[in-house]
């Protein structure tokens, strides 16, 4: 069964950067980060497909990058000028359908704060 851990995690200024992990033991056909701020809905922020097709959301296309390291069985995601407006809880999220789909298996969260 899939299980999946984040790391990385903080509290930066605005314009830093900051990188997440996710350890999985299992990969899936959608691998994916959500975040989720207090009083938002939960949104996609970055997913790769089949390991080729990816997808950024507007919010932070140009600012992360998801990466992966399958030596390691991790993926990353590489957060650079880091805006107040990016603070959430940030979770790597594994599907077994179409990114657009639900996703069936969730990280514990990292919270990312970043101040002004």
């Amino acid at each position: 069964q899939v299980q999946l851990v984040e790391s990385g995690g903080g509290s930066v200024q605005a314009g830093g950067s900051l990188r997440l992990s996710c350890q999985y033991t299992y990969r899936t056909i959608c691998m994916a980060w959500f975040r989720q701020a207090p009083g938002k809905e939960r949104e996609r922020v970055a997913s790769v497909y089949a390991r080729a097709s990816t997808y950024y959301a507007d919010s932070v296309k140009g600012r992360f990058t998801f990466s992966q390291d399958n030596a390691k069985n991790t993926l990353y995601l590489q957060m650079n000028s880091l805006k107040p407006e990016d603070t959430a809880m940030y979770y790597c999220a594994a599907g077994t359908s179409v990114c657009t789909g639900d996703f069936r298996y969730w990280g514990q969260g990292t919270q990312v704060t970043v101040s002004s």
